[in-house]
């Protein structure tokens, strides 16, 4: 089964410790139902140094890098393109293609 939501979807994210907060869709796991949300679960990573050898300008950065973490489809709700509130997602057949339809307004969201 297809997810209903998409990379570059704007969404908001209904449960969790950022519930409320609005962003954009950066990457989609179908495989595990996750989103990555733009500036949502934000979480730390310590990173060590690297130093590569053979390239003079290759030096990463070591220190503490902030990243998105990954939310459960579920938690999140798409927004509606009309109204700006956030609705459910319907799937359409229009002449052999499948159209994602926003439940509260009924408008095709593609």
């Amino acid at each position: 089964m297809g997810l209903k939501i998409r990379r570059d979807d704007t969404v908001r994210i209904i449960a969790g410790k950022d519930r409320g907060r609005t962003g954009r869709v950066l990457r989609v796991e179908p495989a595990k139902q996750r989103v990555y949300v733009e500036g949502a679960n934000i979480i730390k990573r310590h990173t060590r140094p690297r130093t590569l050898r053979d390239t003079q300008r290759a030096q990463e950065l070591g220190g503490i890098v902030e990243k998105e973490g990954p939310i459960h489809i579920s938690n999140v709700m798409l927004i509606d393109p009309d109204t700006g509130e956030p609705t459910r997602v319907g799937i359409k057949r229009d002449g052999g293609r499948r159209v994602r339809v926003a439940r509260k307004s009924g408008r095709e969201i593609d």
